[in-house]
């Protein structure tokens, strides 16, 4: 049964893209229906396969050569992760429907959503280190023709090519931990490098580690591969909210979690996801408190939230980073949605121009509250559960340091999250906004997702049991149930100064008028923040470095013919040269 469900998760969202192909473009109506039959009953056997969650293979196909074994392992992690691809996609795809409707080539649209859901939940589910890497890419392929969807404008098309070559780096660092990993163990599956991972000498396991690191922070836009985010806000909305806050950035947060047993040990890899992580979450809140594009507030947003959950696994927080990556995964989603609710209707990204549309978007605004709220991390709502519980995990690291940069990243959170709210829905209007209610698919997108926020949170005894009996090398130990979390974060000391630091980032959004001297001494760094701290610069150096050297090796091909076959005759002669010479010798 469970290898049917892990069958059905991946290969029904890729069977509605197959039909995507087929389809004519003026079949809107039957278009859309197969996109969300398709993508709902992959979210029916996600859903199913969590009771089936087990560390062992349920599907095991032995391919030999250098593939080796190819096994899936439907274990908590994987299955939570799946459940939140498909789940999340399906209501993307529901949100599109009235978002996307008018737009031209959406058969190409719907044929890269279903095909990134698919990719996604192979990516969470697989056990062969080979596999995970065709996924990792696979995603990112998606990523890349959703930014670009709008061709014709080019700064979509920019923001595609720039998320394109900046993963692509950190696909590099993965293919290279892959690899390694696959040629010193003589097996490319995960748990037999999870057992194994003890036996491998000291550097190439960090190669390994180190590798996966660059891939992930890539994949999750930490710092210095973060630029891309932003750009990637080019997207349609839905593919914004889908790709780019709640799936596949999380794959980085994944894949450090998922090896988090075999690279623990390695010197200097948890003080370098810590550091990644913290540094991350405070930058990208710096730059949510500046910017006004509605999208990078949130993209910003996004980086910051993943720059926590790399805290959480730098520190050993294991459970709370991937609690709170679900968490997050609703959350954002929701604001996501409920903020291209808002720019559908008013056609503009600007918060400066926005102001007062809560009284003509009553229901958007109430959702979008909700996931602010989640966001800042107020009590009752899921985002204040799985935050406080790596707060907790961090108080009890006792690196006070630490646990201050973290503090001060709540407080920003709180500061640019109710700016962000107020500025769009409350207030005066300050400009002539028409803005009208989002459409019925909108709402019906929006509304399971604000109830998901509300009560996600008390699924921790069920994704713990999962943790715990799912995921041996993890040695979670008991698993942790609701009352026992309410009790433990309700008592803890740090839950009161998280509060504060909440309430002091909302007082210093009241009290702003009050606090011009403050402002005026923040400027340089409020431009230095809105400047990507020089990150943006530093690509435009190396992208213009790489064209100088193009246009010099450029002379090198002189389009005749001849030159180039005499290179390659050139260059095979003295490649078989070396290897006759190292025979002889």
């Amino acid at each position: 049964m469970a290898a049917w469900l892990v069958v059905l998760t991946i290969g029904l969202p890729w069977l509605g893209a197959l039909i995507m192909l087929l389809m004519r473009e003026d079949q809107a109506r039957l278009r859309s229906l197969i996109a969300v039959s398709c993508s709902a009953a992959s979210s029916i056997a996600a859903l199913g396969l969590i009771p089936f969650a087990t560390s062992s293979a349920v599907i095991h196909l032995t391919v030999g050569g250098v593939f080796g074994d190819v096994t899936f392992v439907p274990d908590g992690l994987g299955v939570v992760l799946a459940a939140i691809a498909t789940v999340i996609g399906t209501l993307t795809i529901v949100f599109s429907v009235d978002y996307m409707r008018g737009e031209a080539q959406l058969n190409r649209y719907y044929f890269f959503v279903l095909f990134f859901i698919g990719g996604m939940c192979g990516l969470v589910l697989t056990n062969s280190l080979l596999l995970l890497f065709f996924f990792w890419e696979m995603v990112a392929l998606c990523s890349y023709a959703l930014i670009s969807f709008y061709n014709d404008d080019p700064n979509a098309v920019a923001g595609g090519i720039k998320a394109l070559v900046i993963t692509q780096l950190g696909g590099v660092g993965v293919l290279v931990g892959v690899l390694t990993a696959a040629s010193s163990l003589g097996s490319t599956r995960i748990d037999y490098l999870l057992a194994k991972a003890g036996n491998l000498p000291s550097l190439t396991l960090s190669i390994i580690a180190f590798g996966f690191l660059i891939g992930a922070a890539a994949k999750s836009a930490q710092i210095p591969f973060h630029t891309w985010l932003p750009g990637a806000m080019e997207a349609p909305t839905p593919v914004s909210a889908l790709i780019h806050a709640a799936t596949m950035v999380n794959a980085g947060v994944y894949l450090l979690a998922r090896f988090y047993p075999a690279f623990a040990t390695v010197p200097g890899w948890t003080a370098t996801v810590t550091i990644v992580g913290l540094a991350s979450m405070l930058a990208a809140g710096c730059m949510a408190l500046v910017a006004n594009d509605f999208k990078r507030i949130l993209a910003y947003s996004t980086i910051s939230q993943l720059g926590l959950m790399f805290y959480a696994v730098g520190i050993g927080a294991v459970f709370a980073s991937q609690f709170h990556l679900l968490s997050h995964a609703l959350f954002k989603a929701l604001l996501f949605l409920a903020a291209g609710a808002v720019i559908h209707s008013v056609n503009t990204r600007d918060i400066q121009q926005m102001g007062g549309l809560g009284k003509q978007m009553p229901f958007v605004r109430n959702v979008f509250v909700i996931g602010a709220a989640a966001l800042v991390g107020v009590p009752i709502f899921n985002g204040f559960w799985s935050k406080e519980l790596i707060l907790e995990a961090s108080a009890a690291h006792q690196s006070w340091w630490l646990l201050g940069g973290c503090l001060i990243g709540v407080g920003l959170t709180a500061l640019y999250g109710v700016r962000m709210t107020w500025l769009v829905f409350y207030g005066r209007p300050r400009s002539e906004l028409h803005a009208h209610e989002a459409k019925p698919a909108m709402r019906a997108a929006l509304l399971p997702l604000s109830v998901g926020v509300l009560t996600a949170w008390l699924l921790v005894g069920v994704i713990g049991q999962l943790f715990a009996s799912t995921l041996p090398h993890h040695q979670l130990g008991e698993a942790l149930s609701l009352e026992p979390m309410m009790r433990e974060v309700l008592s803890a000391p740090i839950t009161v100064f998280a509060l504060a630091t909440v309430a002091l980032g909302v007082a210093a959004w009241w009290a702003r008028k009050r606090l011009t001297v403050l402002i005026d001494l923040l400027r340089v760094p409020a431009f230095v923040a809105a400047h990507d701290f020089g990150f943006e610069w530093l690509n435009r150096q190396v992208v213009n470095l790489t064209q100088r050297l193009t246009s010099v090796l450029r002379k090198t091909q002189t389009g005749q013919l001849n030159w180039n076959v005499a290179g390659i005759v050139i260059g095979l002669v003295i490649v078989l040269g070396i290897l006759l010479l190292g025979g002889i010798t």
